[in-house]
């Protein structure tokens, strides 16, 4: 009998202990954080909400807006100054790792501040003014509601960022031109390529011939030609005519000779010395003219790369620029007329434009031009136009505009296929972002508007037209908010991976 009493008695006394009131959990204040930028930093700092007589300790990341790095050292300083004029304040004298600095923040009094965060690193000194910040009396006063967020963020920490490429820009209002682009073709700019040709018959003489690709200067001598004999089979002639040329030469010395003291002794008039002394140079001079024709004789059938004694003729390179065909060879035989090498000036060049006949009207309008060159960021703007045709070819129905570019920088080449925009007309003024911040997001263009520090949001942008790098935004964006212009696939993979990042923060 017993039994059922103790149960009955347990059952009342659950009960009893059920209807006591259960006391309410205390609500820990949620973190709160601050993202700001001058021309010179970016600051993303996370903190507990202030307490009076409690430490709230501040992990202020600082980036440098010049390399999107993180400042790797120097003093922060963050001061809370009252409506009465008195300054609280805070500092560290170093970061706890590159870019993180954290501040110990204890406010003596409650009440409202005006918050700002000084940094003095090496070559940088730069002051955040954040605003009004609250210090509440106790930890209970300080925890309030926050708002539900309205889009999607994505998390994007300041550690990936500072090691990756990384970089952001302020979207702004640009007035851009309409364009058509079109391709294009690097062609050689009048007079800017040149064939050397073989002006006669003869024999190439050199110890060093130019190659495809090397680099000729104005005037330079690219190769020597050894002219042919005159009888090169009759040996006997030359050797016959040397032979005559040194006897009447002997002879001449000695009329001259004779004439000399003869006009000394007064015995003959001067002229007699003159006529000596010119038939003496004559005759000496068909005996060297004899002995280079045995010399080019001998030199031809030796076949030497420097003849000695042989009268050469010398190839000269009549432009400047890069050698791009050559047919010559040492010892070789040439004739007249044969082009041996061929040189193109690839400093300045032409960039032609293959323009369809629908859009010749629009050249009426036409204020510049733009050159995409494979492997640059931005494009090239041309500025001097060289002509617009106005010949429409009957095959493919296209128009030349040609532009004249600068090319020492040898980032294009002769016949090289391009695409050109030809910029007409300017628009009204829209928000641009640079075509680095447009990511193709399954066919559909996006971009990544940085929200604060660590977050990010996704727009799909309507886009307009182009020009200098800039595409205008038509829908998705507003003037003022900061743009991913380097790194924005990498915010897409972010956006893609269901993992969360681990927080790699020092604090």
């Amino acid at each position: 009998m017993r039994s059922p009493f103790i149960l009955l008695l347990v059952i009342f006394t659950v009960g009893c202990q059920k209807q006591e009131p259960v006391a309410q959990t205390q609500l820990e204040p949620h973190p709160e954080s601050y993202t700001n930028w001058t021309t010179k930093t970016e600051l993303f700092a996370e903190y507990p909400p202030l307490v009076v007589g409690r430490t709230s300790r501040f992990a202020v990341h600082f980036t440098r807006l010049d390399t999107f790095k993180p400042v790797a050292n120097g003093k922060v300083e963050i001061r809370l100054a009252s409506a009465d004029g008195k300054v609280e304040s805070f500092s560290t004298d170093g970061p706890s790792r590159p870019g993180i600095f954290g501040v110990d923040l204890k406010p003596a009094t409650a009440g409202e501040f005006r918050l700002s965060v000084h940094l003095t690193s090496d070559g940088l000194s730069d002051v955040h003014e954040l605003g009004e910040i609250e210090s509440s009396v106790t930890k209970a006063a300080a925890v309030h509601e926050h708002g539900a967020e309205t889009e999607e963020k994505i998390g994007f920490l300041k550690e990936q960022q500072w090691t990756l490429d990384f970089g952001t820009a302020v979207i702004e209002d640009r007035q851009l031109r309409s364009s058509i682009r079109v391709p294009a073709e690097v062609l050689p700019r009048s007079g800017g390529q040149a064939e050397v040709t073989v002006p006669f018959d003869g024999r190439l003489v050199a110890e060093n011939l130019p190659v495809i690709g090397a680099r000729v200067s104005q005037g330079q001598v690219l190769a020597s030609l050894l002219p042919p004999t005159s009888a090169p089979s009759d040996v006997s002639s030359l050797e016959l005519a040397k032979s005559e040329a040194s006897l009447a030469l002997q002879l001449a010395r000695k009329d001259r000779e004779r004439a000399e003291r003869l006009v000394q002794s007064g015995a003959a008039p001067a002229k007699r010395l003159d006529e000596a002394r010119t038939v003496e140079a004559t005759v000496e001079a068909r005996l060297k003219a004899a002995e280079m024709r045995i010399a080019q004789y001998e030199a031809s059938s030796r076949a030497e790369a420097n003849p000695k004694g042989a009268r050469l003729f010398a190839l000269r390179a009549p432009i400047s620029g890069i050698v791009v065909e050559t047919t010559a060879a040492p010892s070789a035989n040439v004739k007249a007329g044969e082009t041996i090498f061929k040189i193109v000036d690839a400093d300045s060049v032409y960039v032609s434009a293959i323009v369809p006949e629908a859009e010749l009207p629009q050249m009426r309008n036409l204020s510049g031009a733009e050159l995409e060159v494979p492997g640059s960021p931005q494009p090239r703007p041309l500025s001097r136009l060289v002509s617009v045709g106005r010949v429409v070819d009957p095959q493919s129905r296209t128009f030349p505009v040609i532009y004249q570019v600068d090319n020492r920088d040898r980032s294009i080449a002769i016949h090289q296929a391009l695409h050109v925009r030809l910029l007409t007309k300017a628009s009204g003024a829209a928000p641009a972002v640079p075509e680095s911040a447009l990511v193709d997001d399954g066919g559909r263009p996006v971009i990544f508007i940085q929200e604060s520090g660590e977050a990010f949001l996704r727009r799909p942008v309507k886009l307009g037209i182009r020009e200098g790098g800039y595409v205008q935004v038509l829908e998705g964006v507003f003037p003022g908010e900061r743009v991913v212009t380097r790194g924005a696939h990498l915010i897409r993979l972010a956006a893609m991976s269901s993992q969360v990042p681990a927080h790699g923060h020092v604090h």
